[in-house]
């Protein structure tokens, strides 16, 4: 039996039901979460991240910068050195945390589900990773929410622009590096061409691998894109022609430039490659790939490409065809929530009471603590052996010792364990199933198949992250309401029996999460 469409809508075109919230109810409902997609970044309704808003990220990646150059140019000691780098290190990566925090919220809270997964879709698209360099712990969650989310739901070719431009793309595929070997610039610096932009623009961001192109199409493709670089004081897009390289460059049989290079050069490549029907079948093969199947119907793509086609690079109407085409909304369960799905869908199953709701509430009041050693919420998670330290024993003031009665110690105390839960329901959970947020293993970004997110050790990660939510939020509640509720019409039979016979209500929230219909979508 099908299932109803509002219970396809909320699962596999967005993150699952939230208690009080109204799924879709037709397409149009859908694609109502885009109307403000042409918009600018600062004209829209401001996202959750970064911190503090765009325009102060900006301001304090200006700092960031200046207090950098400013400790390459000092003249202190190494070890005074070390210290001031450190403690720069630590605010870039608390605000890093901080975003991070902010961005899975976004998704748990958003009535706009469709918006949301789109949203991390073109984001894993056009991948950029944290863990590149200092700056781009500050720089990657303003690319999303200023070249990524206002154009997903506009035309192709600006978001392909926007997205190519930003300092953050610009710094993690090493733009910023490259000069044209004959250019001004190279000549007098003694450095040359890097291909890796070149590259990943036809082979992830456009064309897509295998799809004709050369390796001297690469190389010219890097060509034109050079003199596109950034600005290291403000960490802005510049174009200095100086390092651009002269003359003409071919790429796919289109000759660029000239003995004069401009910013137009890189931008009518960037159009033409939007344009280019293969560009059309590679985007929308990831679009229905993400959402609909691991191997989606050639009907379904066909009608997808043709809207493309059609309106220029429509997005919105492409997922219009999507939606509209009968494979999008067959065969329930083809996909394996990925790590961010399965988290922001069990935090929204189990977001219930007033307001914004108990689970926002516990992560909003337990963000990371200022008074955590720098090494206790690192990149990868690893602690630092003088944090081990400190977190040992009866979490006392010095980290040693006896533990005290004194009533503030025993706040500081609960405080701290309830960071520990937040961290490991969030952040700590994402990077243990391997989905840490704008952090992707290369430029191609996190996977989408079924097989690399259904495995043995991914299901035993989820089994203990539903037993600790669910310990967390799910008190008074019934698990057989729960399951009705989180899943709808998609709950089978042989799924509600077994958390009706739970031996007791715990275990049944668990079953409920840990169920393979919750798993997929």
């Amino acid at each position: 039996m099908s299932l109803s469409f509002p219970t396809m809508a909320a699962i596999r075109f967005g993150y699952g039901f939230r208690p009080g919230e109204e799924p879709p109810r037709n397409k149009d409902d859908l694609l109502r979460q885009l109307n403000g997609g042409q918009a600018t970044a600062d004209a829209r309704a401001p996202v959750a991240f970064p911190v503090g808003g765009i325009a102060a990220r900006h301001r304090e990646v200006a700092e960031l910068q200046a207090n950098l150059r400013d400790l390459g140019q000092s003249g202190d000691d190494d070890q005074t050195r070390r210290a001031r780098r450190k403690v720069l290190q630590k605010q870039a990566q608390r605000s890093f945390q901080l975003d991070a925090n902010a961005r899975l919220l976004q998704a748990v809270m958003s009535p706009n589900g469709f918006e949301e997964r789109l949203s991390t879709f073109w984001t894993n698209h056009f991948s950029t990773s944290a863990n590149k360099s200092l700056p781009m712990r500050l720089l990657v969650p303003l690319y999303e929410a200023e070249a990524i989310r206002p154009r997903i739901g506009g035309r192709f070719s600006d978001l392909l622009r926007a997205a190519t431009e930003h300092p953050a793309m610009l710094i993690y595929l090493d733009q910023a590096q490259s000069l044209g070997p004959d250019s001004k610039g190279g000549m007098r610096q003694k450095k040359g061409l890097n291909e890796n932009l070149g590259r990943e623009l036809l082979e992830l961001h456009t064309l897509g691998a295998g799809s004709g192109y050369t390796q001297a199409d690469v190389r010219a493709a890097a060509m034109v894109l050079t003199g596109l670089t950034i600005d290291r004081q403000e960490m802005d897009m510049a174009f200095r022609p100086n390092i651009a390289e002269p003359g003409r460059h071919e790429v796919l049989g289109v000759s660029y430039g000239g003995d004069k290079r401009r910013a137009g050069d890189y931008l009518a490549m960037l159009d033409d490659l939007a344009a280019n029907p293969k560009t059309a079948a590679h985007i929308c093969r990831k679009l229905a790939v993400h959402f609909v199947a691991d191997q989606p119907d050639q009907g379904l793509l066909a009608e997808m490409a043709g809207a493309w086609k059609k309106t220029d690079g429509d997005l919105r109407a492409v997922y219009g065809a999507m939606l509209d085409h009968p494979a999008a909304w067959a065969n329930d369960g083809a996909k394996a929530r990925q790590p961010f799905d399965f988290v922001v869908a069990g935090l929204r199953a189990l977001n219930a009471g007033a307001g914004d709701g108990t689970v926002a509430a516990f992560f909003r009041d337990n963000q990371q603590d200022d008074a955590v050693a720098p090494g206790v919420a690192d990149m990868g998670g690893a602690m630092s052996g003088g944090a081990k330290g400190a977190m040992k024993g009866g979490e006392t003031a010095g980290g040693g010792g006896p533990p005290t009665t004194d009533p503030g110690d025993e706040d500081r105390v609960k405080r701290r364990k309830a960071m520990r839960t937040a961290r490991a329901l969030g952040q700590g959970a994402l990077r243990r199933m391997g989905q840490p947020i704008w952090l992707p293993p290369s430029p191609a970004g996190f996977e989408e198949s079924f097989s690399a997110w259904i495995t043995a050790s991914q299901l035993a990660e989820r089994l203990g992250w539903a037993r600790r939510a669910t310990a967390q939020f799910g008190q008074g509640l019934d698990p057989r309401e729960f399951l009705k509720a989180t899943l709808g019409d998609a709950a089978r039979d042989d799924t509600i029996r077994v958390v009706s016979q739970a031996p007791n209500k715990a275990t049944g929230l668990m079953l409920a999460l840990a169920s393979p219909e919750f798993n997929r979508r």
